[in-house]
């Protein structure tokens, strides 16, 4: 496939958070007058902005990015007092999404994430009402979500897949553009329930927020210690230009051969000694748009084979089982990822 292409797009769907109604109309035909380097500038300047009240954590930055850019969800693994929900905050600030945050605790429910059915009075009487949970944000944030049990974690698999919820018996469509950002603590693991596969599997990356460097903490006492002001995040990427990038990024071209070494990487762990269980087709489709998604950010019009090795840890990492005799040896999934790369 050639590297040049044409970059056309249809003027996407803007639809109302709270009512779920379409206000495309509204917008008239603005989109179509955002050339491809306006958006990629936009999309650039939110790193940017974020950056402001986010010290360091670059790489983080990016992969959130690429989520949001490929509408896929982002699991963060972290220790506590990283500035997790911080940065989740400014990116959303950013790109003009509205923001919902669950504390996940062992008696949540299901109802408390979803939304449920209150009496109300009118003047007919009394009547059922849906209220809408948290749930109904562009942006939620589910914050240790392996703390909540089983049965609340599945309220989210329909939402993370089908960009829906069910609730007595009728379906709701979740507002565009719709992210789950869940946090986890890797070590302390008391009261916590593991999440099943099939959820893990719905996350298009795990990203790995490490501590900063020595002059980037300092930066982060400076700032937010010694009487420091919080610094501005300003509106960069309106809703609807996001969108309209969403859709751009599915059309960055990608080579055959590269595109083919992707997909054969991502067979590589379903027969590799070290590895358990495999990465199912899932990840290769995830693997191929999160490469698009990084040379669109990086301003180019092509996927290269940087993009898909970069990729690979965060989009695979968390959809492979090592084999019992890899993990006594020291071995973590990224290791494995790395040794199939090489």
């Amino acid at each position: 496939m050639s590297d040049e292409q044409d970059w056309n797009w249809d003027t996407p769907d803007d639809t109302d958070v709270q009512t779920g109604t379409d206000t495309s109309a509204a917008s008239g035909g603005a989109l179509s007058e955002m050339s491809l380097e306006d958006l990629q500038s936009s999309v650039a300047a939110v790193k940017s902005e974020v950056g402001k009240r986010i010290i360091g954590q670059h790489e983080v930055v990016e992969r959130l990015l690429v989520c949001i850019l490929c509408d896929g969800n982002a699991l963060l693994e972290s220790n506590p007092g990283l500035g997790k929900t911080t940065l989740v905050r400014a990116l959303t600030e950013a790109t003009d999404l509205q923001f919902s945050r669950i504390q996940n605790t062992p008696d949540l429910m299901p109802s408390d994430i979803t939304g449920t059915e209150i009496i109300r009075e009118t003047s007919d009487g009394r009547e059922f009402v849906f209220e809408r949970g948290p749930i109904f944000a562009n942006v939620v944030l589910a914050d240790e979500i392996n703390r909540a049990t089983p049965k609340t974690q599945a309220a989210l698999l329909e939402a993370m897949q089908e960009k829906q919820v069910t609730a007595a018996g009728e379906t709701y469509q979740l507002p565009k553009p719709f992210f789950v950002l869940a946090t986890q603590n890797p070590i302390d693991q008391g009261g916590t329930y593991p999440l099943p596969e099939a959820q893990t599997d719905r996350f298009l990356m795990k990203i790995l927020v490490t501590y900063p460097e020595f002059d980037e903490e300092r930066t982060i006492v400076q700032q937010y210690a010694e009487g420091g002001t919080v610094p501005e995040v300003e509106r960069v990427l309106p809703r609807k230009h996001l969108m309209a990038a969403q859709q751009l990024v599915r059309q960055v071209p990608i080579a055959d051969d590269i595109r083919d070494r992707a997909i054969e990487l991502v067979r590589k762990t379903r027969n590799d000694d070290a590895i358990e269980f495999g990465a199912s087709p899932r990840a290769s489709m995830a693997l191929v748009l999160a490469a698009k998604a990084r040379a669109f950010i990086h301003g180019r019009t092509h996927v290269s084979w940087e993009d898909v090795a970069e990729m690979a840890p965060p989009v695979i990492r968390h959809r492979i089982i090592l084999d019992f005799r890899a993990e006594r040896e020291g071995l973590t999934p990224d290791d494995a990822i790395q040794r199939l790369i090489e």
